[in-house]
């Protein structure tokens, strides 16, 4: 029973934090800054346990002190998924630098269950080397099996669980599996299968419930193998229209108006600068799907055109095509793969790249960033090609070096390199929309057009030089989740 208690709790201990990294994205994103607070807590956590469990192990080794530190590591998950949506929100909105909030967060909800379970291994240890001589090989077995389970586990959590279940669903999971083994190891006498059992009824019940409680409220909350995803109606600020929302890691990442064809993300409209740029454009590429809205405006503007989308969350379109109005159309191709694998592998050409790649407002893929993907990016584009892109920053200041990094390397690659703000040339200082513009032709263009929609556009252009003053982003040195971070501070 010791090998199989320490096999599970290994398992529960990746499990939960892997789990926890979806716990945080919502609210902080899911940036190597969140990582490495998440990770760095637990395993302090951990060790602290590792500690204190070796501690009362050598006062006290007794098979129900093992049941009740189980026990109540199960009862401290139970806790965490109740207060941690209240208490996120409250951090989220009391701190603007996301390294205090996401450590705060982490120390909270994931340190005691962290420390109980780092108890198990020592206590374990010392029950089993009652009985045993060979005290070096006790140790190392219950180890091993200890870290054997964290494997499956991790494998478990990454590759089924989370795409499976959910984040609420599989901490339900765990608290009920640490309850399981906590019985099982208290009351020896009960039969193990009648126990297991009822624990395996009760989940399904639980997970059954907090999937109905969130469809009675409007709300689809579910988990993907990449992302978390919450899609539910709401009533757009500007216009006051009813929109649908595809919110990826609690983050308006699409919207769909519920009674017209309407874009309503305004910087999504400068998409069309491509018109101007390349009047004659018939092949596009575009990086990041979500709800698809750019795309379906697209292909029913262009008709002549086409598109090519690399989204690499499948259910994600899956989703688009349940929820916002995504249709089969000979036009468009969808890739669901790693945006920088199909740019490394691609061989067709194209004349319009866009780009909208987004995990979080402060996380994005950073190897789409870097001059090794931009130059891949010049070099699938035919002669008058472009790229049109969406920052999220400001044009100078603390907030704007992801944007002088990205400009810097671009204007590295490409010979002419444009930026349009989309709120305000007024205040450098304000996090906004900035879509960049990056043209293949050495042609100077016009900044005027005949249309004037696309003409209001082009009168955004930002015609103040950008000091880059910021080395450009390689695969090798590419921090752009601290440049990004930097645009919470006030």
């Amino acid at each position: 029973m010791l090998e199989i208690t320490a096999f599970i709790c290994g398992a529960v201990v990746m499990i939960f934090e892997t789990t926890g990294s979806r716990v945080l994205g919502p609210y902080f994103g899911t940036s190597i800054i969140i990582w490495t607070g998440l990770i760095g807590i637990i395993l302090g956590s951990l060790s602290f346990g590792y500690y204190l469990g070796g501690k009362i192990a050598d006062k006290k080794p007794d098979y129900q002190i093992l049941s009740l530190v189980i026990f109540l590591s199960a009862i401290s998950i139970g806790i965490m998924i109740l207060i941690k949506d209240f208490l996120l929100i409250i951090l989220q909105l009391n701190f603007d630098d996301i390294k205090i909030p996401s450590l705060l967060a982490s120390l909270i909800l994931f340190s005691p269950a962290s420390i109980l379970l780092g108890m198990v291994s020592p206590y374990t240890v010392k029950l089993k080397m009652q009985n045993l001589n060979t005290s070096g090989a006790t140790v190392g077995n219950l180890y091993a099996i200890s870290t054997a389970g964290s494997i499956v586990g991790t494998f478990l959590s990454g590759f089924y669980l989370i795409p499976l279940f959910g984040t609420n669903k599989i901490l339900v999971i765990l608290m009920l599996v640490l309850i399981l083994n906590s019985l099982i190891i208290f009351f020896k006498q009960l039969s193990k299968k009648i126990i297991s059992l009822l624990i395996i009824l009760f989940i399904w019940f639980l997970a059954d419930g907090f999937t109905y409680a969130f469809e009675k409220k409007g709300v689809i909350d579910l988990d993907t193998a990449y992302n978390r995803i919450w899609i539910y109606d709401h009533i757009d600020i500007k216009t006051n229209k009813p929109v649908k929302i595809m919110g990826i890691n609690n983050e308006n990442h699409s919207s769909m108006f519920l009674d017209s064809d309407e874009l309503v993300n305004e910087y999504t409209k400068y998409y069309d600068l491509a018109k101007h740029f390349n009047p004659n454009f018939k092949k596009t590429l575009m990086f990041g799907g979500a709800g698809y809205s750019y795309p379906k405006y697209f292909l029913n503007k262009y008709p002549e055109s086409t598109m090519d989308v690399v989204e690499i969350d499948k259910k994600i379109t899956d989703l688009a095509k349940k929820y916002f109005g995504l249709k089969e159309n000979l036009n468009l191709n969808i890739y669901h793969e790693d945006g920088r694998v199909y740019l490394n592998k691609t061989k067709k050409k194209y004349d319009v790249i866009f780009g909208d790649a987004f995990t979080s407002v402060y996380s994005i893929p950073y190897q789409l960033t870097t001059f090794e993907a931009i130059k891949r990016k010049y070099e699938i584009l035919n002669d008058n090609g472009l790229v049109v892109l969406n920052i999220i920053s400001a044009i100078d200041g603390e907030k704007s070096k992801f944007l002088k990094a990205e400009y810097a390397t671009y204007k590295n690659i490409f010979p002419q390199v444009y930026l349009f703000p989309v709120n305000t040339l007024k205040d450098t200082k304000e996090t906004q929309n900035i879509i960049l513009v990056a043209l293949k032709s050495k042609e100077i263009p016009s900044f005027k057009n005949g249309d004037p929609i696309l003409n209001n556009y082009l009168d955004h252009l930002w015609r103040e030089e950008i000091v880059t003053d910021i080395p450009i982003l390689t695969d090798d040195f590419a921090p752009v989740d601290y440049y990004m971070s930097s645009n919470l501070k006030n």
